[in-house]
């Protein structure tokens, strides 16, 4: 009879050998390569204490450049952390995390998120917006506020929860608010996807209950059980938020990194083999619902524990969500900063690296979120060289929506090669398609015999939003090559492929 010891070597074993198999298998062409930048605390970006913007746009393009680097086709940048703006809003102060005090714009004057847009589009990474729906301070200084912010003005749909402050989900003039917070940045920020994380209902403070029995009294709207109730006010934010986003620009996403566990086995027969803290039942986040009813086009579940732990293992978790997708694009959220800093596993070894390993099984996951970006800037446990030399060696697409219905753009016209002897260079040029659709290229390159495979990530050169490519270099090898080019349109559907 085989001992314990003996049967978990055995287990170690066959986990090796099937992470060595799955880091030999091909790269997808399509896969979501996401990175979080928080501005809360100034965890990421602007730097602490830093307000002049150039700085501040130095340090933003120190991040751009290592993103570019890394194939990174994804942020998600936290432009409102709690009830501000890092942007020109219409209806919130400015954010104390980038001048230093609520109310006070940047100077001399910049628009952050426009910066961030127009330079995350000439590096080709699309850019999604993370937004707190209902986080107003994370400490309980009142002070902090500027006197025009809404507390002061209806304080009745806030409320004090342990030392920080909230709008109360029960209102339909919260709800009204968020409505109106992302029907401004929709319709005149060029952006991806409005995202939201893990903060619902507040994370649950032990013997101290949120404070809405007055709220329940009054707004009801016929539930007698609290908890339903509360679920169903973020219900009711979800779908008035996914309305209106896909009422101004149906192209733009709606997604939601959640906590990492829906429900617990031993609470429900259709949840994880945990035991955690859950998103239905402490947050009151129906993810599930909303992934059934097309009310969110992508989740990113945070999956923040290690392979083998013991209340929430992320095997477990990456294989109990691949079953539970229902049709909605599944990005896994990585811990990067865990890197180097937490115990056991995650210093003895790249943690990262072995869990984007087992994901490669998975049918249903289409890539990841790594958070944050701090832990790829310091290069953590050396992920950088792990990205670059295996997971993201080559480019990628990020994935289309599994919904969308849109129509294939036309291919783009004209592709020739042209010498520019004064320069001594050669560049690949092509026109915009007829209907001049495309929001980006995506540049193939193949050996003059060789068979032309678009399918596989290795043969893309280049994915860029300009309409020409330098390609001196790779005509110095004296090899003949033949380039092709596609369209890809604001719903990330690609076209045909264009043939110089």
């Amino acid at each position: 009879m085989h001992s314990k010891k003996s049967k978990m070597k055995k287990a170690l074993f066959l986990l090796i050998i099937s992470i060595n198999i799955f880091s030999i298998s091909a790269q997808n062409k399509r896969e979501m390569r996401a990175v979080w930048i928080a501005t809360v605390n100034n965890i990421d970006w602007s730097p602490k204490d830093e307000f002049e913007p150039y700085r501040q746009r130095e340090a933003m393009l120190r991040i751009l450049d290592t993103l570019e680097v890394l194939k990174i086709n994804a942020l998600i940048l936290q432009i409102r952390p709690t009830s501000d703006a890092f942007y020109l809003s219409q209806h919130e102060t400015w954010s104390r995390f980038l001048t230093g005090a609520h109310g006070i714009a940047p100077s001399p004057f910049y628009d952050p998120l426009q910066f961030v847009i127009e330079e995350a589009h000439k590096r080709n990474i699309e850019v999604h917006v993370w937004l707190n729906p209902y986080r107003v301070l994370n400490n309980e200084d009142l002070n902090l506020l500027n006197p025009n912010h809404l507390y002061f003005k209806n304080p009745k749909i806030f409320v004090k929860y342990g030392t920080q402050y909230y709008f109360n989900p029960a209102y339909e003039e919260t709800r009204q608010y968020l409505k109106k917070i992302v029907a401004d940045i929709v319709s005149r920020y060029d952006i991806a996807a409005i995202h939201i994380d893990d903060y619902f209902y507040p994370y649950p403070i032990r013997n101290e209950e949120f404070p809405d029995a007055e709220a329940f009294k009054t707004e009801h709207r016929g539930f007698t059980n609290k908890n339903d109730w509360r679920r169903d006010n973020v219900n009711l934010a979800i779908d008035i938020m996914s309305k209106t986003i896909k009422e101004i620009k149906p192209w733009v996403e709606f997604g939601v990194s959640p906590f990492g566990v829906w429900r617990n086995k031993s609470r429900d027969p259709k949840g994880s083999d945990t035991r955690a803290l859950t998103n239905y039942d402490d947050l009151y986040a129906d993810v599930l619902k909303w992934q059934k009813e097309g009310k969110i086009d992508y989740v990113m579940p945070q999956l923040y524990w290690e392979i083998g732990h013991k209340n929430a293992d992320y095997s477990v978790l990456a294989d109990w969500w691949n079953k539970n997708t229902y049709g909605c694009n599944l990005y896994i959220g990585l811990f990067a900063s865990g890197l180097g800093v937490n115990a056991g596993v995650w210093r003895n070894g790249n943690e990262l690296a072995r869990q984007m390993n087992y994901n490669k099984q998975f049918a249903n996951i289409q890539g990841v979120g790594l958070y944050s970006v701090v832990a790829l800037m310091e290069n953590r446990m050396k992920i950088n060289n792990e990205l670059k030399n295996n997971f993201f060696k080559y480019y990628a697409l990020v994935p289309a929506k599994n919904s969308s219905t849109a129509e294939k753009p036309q291919p783009p016209e004209n592709v020739r090669v042209v010498e520019n002897n004064d320069m001594k260079k050669t560049f690949l040029y092509w026109d915009n398609p007829p209907q001049n659709d495309a929001l980006y290229y995506v540049v193939y390159y193949f050996e003059k015999n060789a068979k032309t495979d678009f399918n596989n990530p290795k043969n893309i050169l280049k994915t860029t939003r300009d309409n020409c490519l330098d390609i001196t270099d790779l005509t110095k090898n004296k090899k003949e090559y033949k380039f092709f080019v596609t369209a890809v349109n604001r719903y990330k559907i690609e076209s045909e492929a264009a043939k110089n």
